[in-house]
Formats: structure tokens, C-alpha cells, sequence
């Protein structure tokens, strides 16, 4: 019998329409996607300010497709970077590269945006790092280091961590609004006030900022654009992982339009992101938006819903540490030390010091996993940032609060 010989082109037709991604097909609106930086793209902003402009409009209920960034900037190579000793990273100044802002019509300050994830689609490359910027290296002896994953629908896998598989539960780090100007100088002022007491602060930098003409070394308001490293009252760098496709995300309308960025996708991360970084990288995003007129208070930071099933570790079997805030006499924990109290150093337990136990527990699975699996420290380091839980335990048994860190075994896919 002759073939037909419309049959290519019927099939070409068919995968046209059924082989390109559902968000492709079903996005009303997209936004980003232009240039190899962010620098090039007119709708990639990596500063939060009131001034910044809408980079797209949206009706509520709208589906918006936003092609995102991973939070450096980086156009990776997994067989370049894969000895897991250097990273390609060219300035600090470019985290993170967020898709926005877009204005929701009909949204006026005071409301609450309510902001539905409805698909993730993950980038091929992903990558780790482990540096001084994460909560625990000096406790567990960790040295810098960066190492690049290989990423499909179902897994990661990385060179520098053989034996070891992490299920995909993507999720962006980053979902925010705008600030107003009112809530801008509150920022400001208070987050100055505890970098002149010696605290930890990212201040405003102009580096490499974007949009430059307005934070930039020449913008007009580069000493007020904020760093996106922090979380703050209307969302931003939250980094939870529980915020996955099926989760809706209640923020703060704080400008006219409320102006919606996205940005940080992760692969996966544990509750902690302890090294600084989970699984980085670019991604694209499905949301829908819904205006809420006297919606709830959000004046503590964003509120989120969603499936329970969210809450599970990715893992049958799990094995777990426990911390305490108790220390050696004579140290005085880093994060304390600009306070400069002189009783600290002395006491060898502190009182309801919920974060000296949570990095007690962290450094107990570090111990763990690197003598039940063999990887070095900074691998096992990384291990966690990834794919470890650092929960609380108790919040009232003073002195001693306790924190737990949980690990799920079946990330392990062979001995070593």
C-alpha cells in the first residue's frame, strides 16, 4: 500500500500542537526571556524599589508565564565546572535576577495579591555552592566550593556528589511585591540602624544593579534600591520549599498594581538552604493572580496555603540529629557577637537560643553523613543545604530549645 504523503506533514502539525510544554500553550501573557543577562533584559530587575516600572500588565485570574533566571546569572557548561573547586560567579552585586515587575489590574495598595503557582518548569543545569555566606562553615569545617547538577522532570545528579539522587521539588525562592515608599524608608532606616551596630546587612549596592538607570552606580535612587538577599514584610528571598506548584502565596499590595516579581528557582532545598544556595537554577514559571479587597493582615510578612502533602520529606526513610543551644566556655557564637555582651563567652548553655541549637543539629548530621557515607565535610555540607530539614522541636523548654535535623535516606542511591 503507498504511503500517504501527508502523513509528515500531519505528524510535524500533531507535535507542533502537542509536544511543545503545556505553560507555551497556555500562558495569556509572558514575560522576560530576552538577552543572555539580565542586564539585557528589560523585564529583570535584581533591586526592589517602588520607582522600578511595571515590566508587563495582567488581569487577575491570567495566566503569566515568566521565563526566569537562576540567582546568579550564570550560563553554565556542566562538563566546564564539573571538578566542583571554582565558581564561574562574577559578582555578588547580580543576586537575584527576578522576572517583573507586573502590574495586576485592578489592584490598589491596601489589597492582598493572592498568587497561585501552577506549573515549573525546570532549566537542565543546576549548581550548589558552599561558602563563608552560609549559616554554619566555620562550625562544620567547610571549605568554599561549587558544583553543577544535571536536572530532569524527575532528578538531579551531580559529578561531585556520586551515589547521591535528588528528587525534583521546584519552587522559586523568590515571590515579592514592591514596597511602597513608606515601608521603603522603614527598611532602610531600621536595616542601617543594625549594620551600624554591627549586624549582618546587605545595604544598598549599586553594583551591578538592575534597572541601572535607577539603582545603578548612575541611577537616580541607587542608595535607596534594596538587596534581594533578605525576606521582608511584603515576600521576597523566603526560601520556602513548601511554596510548589499547587500553593497559592498571599502578599501585600503596597504600590498601585502591586508589581509581582519571581525569581531564584530552585530544584530542590532543604529547610535551611544551609551553605548559601540549594540546587540553583533558571526555570520557567505558570502563575495566576487574585485581588483580595480586606484581605487577612500580612503586616508579619506573607501568609501561603496548599496541599498538606507538601509538608512530607521527598523520602520513605529518614534518619535525624538534635541540637541544643549549648556551646563550649570562652566562644561566642558568630551570630551574637556584635551584640558584645560580656556574659556570653563565660556561659557554656544559653537560654532559648533557638538558633545555637539549630546549628548544633546541623553540625551532628554533618558528622553523620560523613562517617556513615564517606563524603568529605563540604560535600556533606552541601548534602544538607540541599536535602536536610532543620526543624524546631520545642520552643519551651527553657533553657534548652531544641532543633532537629532530618535527612532523607533515600537520596542515597549506592554505597560508596
Amino acid at each position: 500500500m503507498k504511503a500517504n504523503p501527508s502523513l509528515p506533514a500531519i505528524r510535524l502539525f500533531l507535535c507542533l500542537i502537542l509536544c511543545l510544554p503545556v505553560t507555551s500553550v497556555m500562558a495569556d501573557i509572558t514575560v522576560g526571556g530576552d538577552g543572555e543577562m539580565c542586564s539585557e533584559d528589560s523585564a529583570c530587575i535584581n533591586r526592589l524599589h517602588p520607582d522600578i516600572p511595571m515590566a508587563a500588565r495582567a488581569k487577575p485570574g491570567e495566566r503569566i508565564l515568566m521565563i526566569g533566571r537562576d540567582a546568579g546569572d550564570l550560563n553554565i557548561d556542566p562538563d566546564e565546572f564539573a571538578s566542583g573547586n571554582s565558581s564561574p560567579r562574577l559578582s555578588f552585586g547580580v543576586v537575584h535576577p527576578l522576572t517583573g515587575p507586573v502590574y495586576i489590574e485592578g489592584a490598589e495598595v491596601g489589597d492582598v495579591l493572592a498568587v497561585t503557582i501552577e506549573n515549573i518548569d525546570p532549566g537542565p543545569v543546576g549548581w550548589t555552592s558552599a561558602s563563608a555566606f552560609g549559616f554554619a562553615g566555620v562550625a562544620v569545617e567547610s571549605e568554599d566550593r561549587f558544583i553543577v547538577w544535571r536536572l530532569n522532570d524527575d532528578y538531579a545528579v551531580s559529578d561531585d556528589l556520586p551515589g547521591v539522587r535528588i528528587p525534583n521539588a521546584s519552587f522559586p525562592g523568590v515571590v515579592t511585591t514592591m514596597p511602597g515608599p513608606e515601608q521603603l524608608q522603614q527598611v532602610l532606616a531600621r536595616e542601617q540602624q543594625l549594620a551600624d551596630a554591627g549586624g549582618a546587612v546587605f545595604s544598598p549596592d549599586p553594583d551591578t544593579a538592575e534597572p541601572s538607570s535607577l539603582c545603578g552606580a548612575e541611577g537616580t535612587k541607587s542608595a535607596e534600591c534594596l538587596r534581594t538577599i533578605p525576606p521582608r514584610e511584603f515576600g521576597g528571598n523566603m526560601d520556602i520549599r513548601y511554596m510548589r506548584e499547587g500553593v497559592t502565596i498571599y502578599l501585600p499590595c503596597l504600590v498601585e498594581g502591586c508589581g509581582l516579581a519571581i525569581g531564584d528557582f530552585h530544584y530542590a532545598q532543604g529547610d535551611g538552604e544551609v551553605s548559601g544556595t540549594a540546587i540553583e537554577m533558571d526555570a520557567d514559571i505558570t502563575v495566576t493572580t487574585r485581588v483580595i479587597k480586606d484581605g487577612q493582615d500580612l503586616s508579619h510578612g506573607p501568609h501561603y496555603a496548599g496541599p498538606s502533602s507538601m509538608l512530607s520529606i521527598p523520602s520513605e526513610r529518614f534518619y535525624a540529629t538534635t541540637g541544643f543551644p549549648l556551646k563550649n566556655a570562652g566562644e561566642v557564637p558568630p551570630d551574637i557577637a556584635y551584640l558584645a555582651s560580656a556574659k556570653v563567652a563565660e556561659l557554656s548553655n544559653l537560654s532559648k537560643d533557638i538558633n545555637l541549637a539549630a546549628q548544633n543539629a546541623l553540625v551532628a548530621m554533618i558528622d553523620y553523613i560523613v562517617d556513615e557515607y564517606g563524603y568529605d565535610r563540604t560535600q556533606a555540607y552541601m548534602i544538607a543545604s540541599v536535602a536536610v530539614d532543620i526543624r524546631i522541636g520545642q520552643l519551651v523548654d527553657v533553657p534548652n530549645v531544641g532543633a532537629t535535623a532530618i535527612l532523607p535516606l533515600d537520596i542515597f542511591q549506592a554505597p560508596r
